[in-house]
């Protein structure tokens, strides 16, 4: 512990369906998630991408978009005075955009609104659609040092965990809607997530906690699966296939320093050469 920083966390996979298109059902039913696992002593709760809305917004006639600070979040945030909530939503972007979000609350209020960054539009995906891509990536602080959201297809760019991590990040926080391959001779999304997730945790020395849904959804079958990795690239919690479950684990944030001093991977970040090669190829004509 440093600077009044807690090492010990309890975190709680909130792995859920939702209910497509009716947020006030969707925050009722994730309230009560929140007291079942602030009772067993959970500090933060994190539930999966878009967990408020659901994933097919095209079926969805009503403008199911909140503000960011709307009422009910903020009061979810309140549901335990002692447990932080991790919740994806769709954010009204001041009635001009909306994006995929996810929203870091407590009892003090929003602390931090992630949005999505690479929204995935080809096969059944039609993200870019309904949501602006978000434009800017920072690590928030937390009662347990900072730690960073990467929504679903952002953790599959590895510049963009790069950036979490040099700001500063322990934990990478991954709320997602994957569904099971349409076509496995593809890739198999259970094997390539988990694969993911041990990779980014191994080299980045960090703590990965990946929350997935379930249920059917306009036919995408959603998997579940969410599990927690630690920086050593173990799997130390683990929730079922295809059902709903709350699952908690105690991390030990202190852990993330102690790998990081034994193996520097993440200590040296050349972070001026970095800046200037993308520069460099963003200035040749390079994606922006």
């Amino acid at each position: 512990m440093a600077d009044g920083i807690q090492d010990k966390v309890r975190i709680t996979l909130a792995q859920a369906s939702s209910v497509l298109g009716d947020v006030d059902a969707n925050l009722e039913r994730a309230g009560a998630m929140v007291r079942e696992a602030a009772a067993v002593g959970s500090d933060l709760v994190v539930f999966p991408e878009l967990f408020l809305t659901g994933y097919a917004l095209g079926q969805v006639v009503e403008d199911p978009s909140r503000s960011a600070r709307d009422a009910g979040l903020l009061a979810l945030g309140r549901e335990a005075p002692d447990t932080d909530v991790v919740v994806g939503f769709e954010e009204d972007g001041l009635g001009v955009h909306t994006y995929n979000a996810a929203g870091y609350y407590d009892a003090s209020g929003l602390r931090h609104v992630h949005r999505k960054l690479f929204l995935p539009t080809y096969d059944v995906f039609e993200e870019r659609k309904f949501f602006s891509p978000g434009q800017s990536l920072r690590a928030y602080e937390t009662r347990w040092g900072r730690m960073s959201t990467l929504i679903c297809n952002d953790a599959w760019q590895p510049h963009l965990v790069f950036l979490a991590i040099q700001d500063g990040a322990r934990v990478l926080v991954v709320p997602t809607n994957s569904s099971q391959s349409r076509f496995p001779e593809r890739y198999d999304s259970q094997t390539y997530w988990k694969d993911i997730s041990t990779f980014l945790a191994r080299m980045y020395q960090c703590y990965v906690v990946f929350v997935n849904r379930v249920g059917e959804e306009a036919g995408l079958r959603f998997w579940g699966g969410s599990h927690i990795v630690d920086p050593w690239g173990r799997v130390v919690c683990e929730a079922p296939e295809h059902e709903e479950a709350l699952v908690t684990s105690e991390l030990d944030l202190g852990l993330v320093r102690k790998r990081r001093r034994e193996v520097p991977l993440v200590r040296e970040a050349r972070l001026g050469l970095v800046a200037r090669e993308a520069a460099r190829l963003a200035d040749e004509g390079g994606d922006v």
